[in-house]
């Protein structure tokens, strides 16, 4: 059984990727729909590989132990002190096929420290006419901290993201924008006033106004602040990510 281990790896690997790509959306907790074809590409060759590798193991011992002028099991025995400890890393590619993570949340949020692009104060386009504006929580943000020409200004908005918790009793709609995938992902958050925080990681969609707070592009205005009318739980989106 220890001469298939390489075939188990890749085929497991292969069969996880495949699972969360080609049988539903749970890739879209780790990178954007961009990358999915490569992904279904890179799944299928680690199968086709897993099964080659498979199909070559099965005859290696005997043909090797006819070689050497020994017995298949006098061969077994000779390699049977092999590193055990290497199929550990079938572990991780069960765990995926089996168990695939969540999207980053609350924890992942927290540990970054007020992280934002570097922007300058300026204008920004006119909002759409009509409210609610459902704006991103990035755009939110962006909008709130360096926008001149104060677009948010009695206008009435709708964020939608998770929940995060701050001390006493202040709580954040927050969302997590990625450029590639979750490995690259910056936090981007918005304080709700008015209203009581729902449980920490909780997908909630926001209606409310701005709440000026701090000089343009100052540290006093981050994060910006949302007074809410409305706080409504929904569905976490297949897609919980925004765009970077």
């Amino acid at each position: 059984m220890r001469r298939y281990g390489p075939a188990v790896l890749l085929l497991l690997t292969g069969g996880a990727v495949l699972r969360i790509t080609v049988f539903g959306e749970l890739y879209l907790r780790y990178v954007q729909a961009g990358l999915r074809p490569y992904l279904i590409v890179s799944g299928a060759a680690l199968v086709l590989l897993g099964l080659v590798s498979a199909a070559a193991s099965g005859g290696r011992p005997d043909e090797e132990a006819a070689a050497s002028g020994g017995r298949p099991d006098e061969e077994a025995h000779r390699h049977g002190h092999g590193p055990r400890v290497a199929w550990l890393l079938t572990l991780p590619a069960l765990a995926l096929l089996l168990f695939p993570p969540p999207a980053l949340g609350s924890y992942s949020a927290g540990r970054e420290a007020a992280r934002r692009a570097a922007q300058g104060v300026g204008t920004f386009p006119a909002l759409p006419a009509g409210d609610p504006v459902t704006l991103t929580v990035g755009e939110f943000g962006s909008r709130a901290i360096y926008d001149s020409g104060r677009s948010l200004t009695g206008r009435t908005v709708r964020l939608t993201g998770f929940v995060t918790r701050g001390d006493g009793g202040t709580w954040y709609v927050t969302r997590l924008a990625v450029a590639c995938c979750a490995a690259d992902a910056t936090t981007g958050k918005a304080e709700v006033r008015g209203a009581d925080a729902p449980p920490a990681d909780t997908w909630v969609a926001v209606t409310g106004v701005w709440h000026p707070e701090g000089a343009l592009g100052s540290e006093a205005a981050w994060p910006p602040v949302l007074d809410a009318v409305t706080v409504t739980r929904v569905r976490q989106p297949a897609d919980p990510y925004e765009k970077a």
